[in-house]
């Protein structure tokens, strides 16, 4: 109950008092700050994927920018040899304002990881997007096989039935490649699974109808009982190392991942960095109200 409540008080308090929580989640707010976290996660055999900070915005100048800024992102941490690809949210290059705008924005952003040997995954975001964003997929997937991959929400209801949908088009020269992750949106009832256990359920059927049907995934997950199941699926049908890995957010069950990394599995973690940390820190934290117990140690031990 007191957890739930700072979670609701957080996003009303001093930024300066919420970044002392924060920057343990947040690379920081420069891409020199995010090279700085890669390279260090590098150094422990861990792959990254990285993410500038940003989502909804109000004009397509916005959306100009923030395309400028990832090509600039991809050229430099491809130029450093990091080992990782990168995350992009439609909705910050435009996808509520002119899709189509959105849909040339990210595919710049696409051609030139792919000419650089790298990958760009597309994040899900709500409800209002999910077909757009699959359509966006799907276009991308067609002309830079390899290069794109999508991610996917076990919470949604409709996420199963899109996988079996994709049947006649499945292939192992050219497979679907997923970030499959619980989903953290606010939707009805109708549209996603509400009960905790239920969404471990749906999740961890979704991760073995992708695993037996060609798909790479991404199991995405910081729940200890999500991390065993996805391991019992990978055993049980002999699924080879070359089909999956795990991801993790930055800084978060720190030492889960490490037990993942130290049984041989391929570990990824999401970085993110950006002067619009805020937003991310206080949905983190709406996501998670357990989370405030780092809270306190920030504020009360290592601050």
């Amino acid at each position: 109950m007191i957890q739930n409540l700072i979670a609701k008080m957080l996003p009303h308090m001093p930024k300066k008092l919420v970044w002392i929580f924060s920057k343990r989640y947040i690379a920081g707010e420069t891409i020199e700050d995010g090279l700085k976290a890669a390279r260090k996660l590098n150094e422990e055999n861990i792959l990254v994927t990285i993410d500038l900070l940003g989502e909804f915005i109000t004009n397509l100048s916005e959306a100009e920018e923030n395309k400028e800024m990832y090509l600039k992102i991809v050229d430099r941490f491809t130029s450093e040899n990091i080992q990782g690809s990168f995350s992009i949210k439609p909705t910050f290059f435009g996808l509520l304002l002119d899709k189509e705008k959105c849909y040339q924005n990210i595919r710049e952003v696409v051609k030139l990881a792919a000419e650089k040997n790298n990958f760009i995954r597309i994040d899900m975001e709500d409800s209002q997007c999910v077909d757009d964003e699959w359509d966006i997929y799907k276009k991308l997937k067609n002309e830079f096989p390899g290069h794109v991959g999508l991610v996917l929400q076990a919470y949604l209801r409709r996420t199963l039935p899109d996988l079996r949908g994709l049947n006649g088009s499945v292939t192992k020269e050219n497979p679907y490649n997923f970030r499959l992750c619980k989903g953290i949106y606010v939707e009805p009832e109708d549209i996603a699974y509400k009960g905790f256990q239920e969404v471990r359920d749906h999740y961890l059927a979704d991760l073995e109808y992708m695993l037996t049907h060609h798909m790479y995934v991404g199991i995405a997950t910081h729940d200890e009982y999500l991390v065993d199941g996805s391991i019992e699926i990978i055993k049980k049908h002999n699924i080879p190392q070359s089909q999956f890995e795990f991801q993790m957010l930055y800084g978060v069950t720190p030492d889960l991942r490490k037990k993942i990394v130290n049984a041989g599995y391929k570990m990824r973690v999401y970085v993110p960095f950006g002067k619009d940390w805020f937003g991310y820190s206080t949905r983190r934290l709406k996501e998670n109200p357990k989370m405030v117990n780092d809270i306190v140690k920030a504020l009360f031990i290592r601050g």
